[in-house]
């Protein structure tokens, strides 16, 4: 059975993206026409499958690991004792001792002690001591003792893109996948800083191809029993060509940290934050 089986689905009105395969785990992957993209809930739902809210998922089929086990751990290297790895695994290391890697995950690395890499989150890195990592393409140092509770303390760095041709005021995307937003646990206080560069690479606007301009933002964005809020301030290290109007603003909205851009008219800018998260998990009613 090959992992990924294409399919082609007309796009239905109103919508952008549409499904373009299968895995043989039931997830589906959907496309703009250009790349491969995860769905959020609503493009998942209107094509008619299942989205999972836990692994940000859409799913045509629940994968039974006794259809064919030549899926459950593929190609996969652990050294050490107590480790554990879940079903659909693929393309892992694991070196240490009582780290977790939960099911459907892929070409992720674990080192230390009593990690854990969530359901379906694929290309982590994960060092130290209960550190958790739980987004995509993401990378945790967990900086606990053995008797913290997982990701208590821990530093996880991601990436958010997008490319824009207007000043309307757009979130950017983890990992630059659409609908992707990175989610701040339940009574966690984490310090963030991002640091942005947008480059302009075309458009009939203004200025020149090759403007740039650089951004350093940080603060404290806060989950108080589900309930998110943010304190922050931005400076502007670098900038060259015409760039006004040109802008990111960290923000949140449910329970997701967002990172918004915003360009100008008639440009095409391709935008990239890092974005650092410091994290204490509290365990106690915010």
């Amino acid at each position: 059975m090959p992992e990924i089986i294409p399919i082609t689905i007309e796009f239905k009105n109103g919508f952008t993206v549409r499904p373009a395969a299968v895995s043989a785990f039931g997830e589906v992957e959907f496309t703009d026409g250009t790349i491969n993209l995860k769905p959020n809930q609503l493009q998942c739902e209107a094509y008619g499958y299942t989205y999972d809210p836990v692994s940000r998922s859409c799913i045509a089929f629940n994968y039974n690991s006794n259809l064919d086990s030549s899926f459950n751990n593929i190609d996969n290297s652990t050294k050490g004792m107590g480790n554990e790895v879940g079903t659909g695994v693929s393309n892992i290391c694991v070196y240490g001792q009582d780290n977790i890697v939960n099911n459907r995950t892929r070409n992720s690395i674990i080192i230390g002690t009593n990690n854990e890499i969530a359901n379906r989150v694929n290309n982590a890195n994960v060092f130290g001591t209960l550190g958790e990592a739980t987004a995509d393409n993401s990378i945790v140092l967990g900086g606990n003792s053995g008797a913290d509770a997982l990701g208590k303390r821990q530093i996880t760095i991601v990436m958010y893109g997008l490319q824009t041709t207007d000043s309307t005021t757009s979130n950017a995307n983890l990992s630059n996948t659409v609908g992707d937003q990175y989610e701040i646990p339940e009574n966690t206080a984490v310090y963030f800083q991002s640091e942005t560069l947008a480059v302009r690479v075309g458009g009939s606007g203004a200025g020149n191809v090759g403007d740039f301009k650089a951004w350093v933002e940080r603060g404290v964005v806060i989950n108080k029993s589900g309930v998110l809020s943010i304190d922050r301030s931005r400076t502007s290290p670098a900038d060259s060509g015409t760039t006004s109007g040109w802008q990111p603003i960290n923000s949140v909205s449910g329970t997701n940290f967002i990172q918004t851009v915003k360009g100008s008219n008639n440009r095409t800018i391709e935008w990239t934050s890092t974005v650092r998260f410091t994290q204490i998990k509290t365990g106690v009613t915010l």
